[in-house]
C-alpha cells in the first residue's frame, strides 16, 4: 500500500487545531515517540557548547583614574587610531576584542588592568 502524500496533505490542511492536537498525541502513542524530544535534544546540546567555551571577548567596563594609559593600551590591543580608542573608553562598557582565546583574553586583560581600565571577560 503505498502513502497518497498529496492527500494526507491536503486532509492536514483542512483540520482544525484539535483535530491535529489529536493526531500527534495518537501518532505519540501508537510509535513510543514524543513531538517535543528534538527540542529537548537541542537544548542539552546548547548547554554542553556553554559549557566548553573556547572563545571569550575582552569587555572594557570602566576606564579608571588613569584614562589616557587605559586609550594608549586600547590603541596598541586593537591597532586602531587615537579617535577610535577614545571612542571605546568613552563609551565604556565596550568590547575591545571578540572570539579571542582564553589565553590571550586573561593577557589582554592583565595589561588594560594595569593600565587602571575594569576589565571583564564574556
Amino acid at each position: 500500500m503505498a502513502l497518497d502524500k498529496d492527500a494526507i496533505v491536503a486532509q492536514l490542511k483542512d483540520a482544525t487545531i484539535l483535530e491535529l492536537n489529536d493526531l500527534v498525541k495518537a501518532i505519540e502513542d501508537e510509535f513510543g515517540v514524543s513531538a517535543a524530544a528534538p527540542v529537548a535534544a537541542a537544548g542539552a546540546a546548547g548547554g554542553d557548547a556553554a559549557a566548553a567555551k573556547t572563545e571569550f571577548d575582552v569587555e572594557l567596563t570602566g576606564a579608571g583614574s588613569a584614562k589616557i594609559k587605559v586609550i594608549k593600551a586600547v590603541r596598541e590591543i586593537t591597532g586602531a587610531g587615537l579617535k577610535d580608542a577614545k571612542d571605546l573608553v568613552d563609551g565604556a562598557p565596550s568590547v575591545i576584542k571578540e572570539g579571542v582565546s582564553e589565553d590571550e583574553a586573561n593577557e589582554l586583560k592583565e595589561k588594560l588592568e594595569a593600565a587602571g581600565a575594569e576589565v571583564t571577560l564574556k
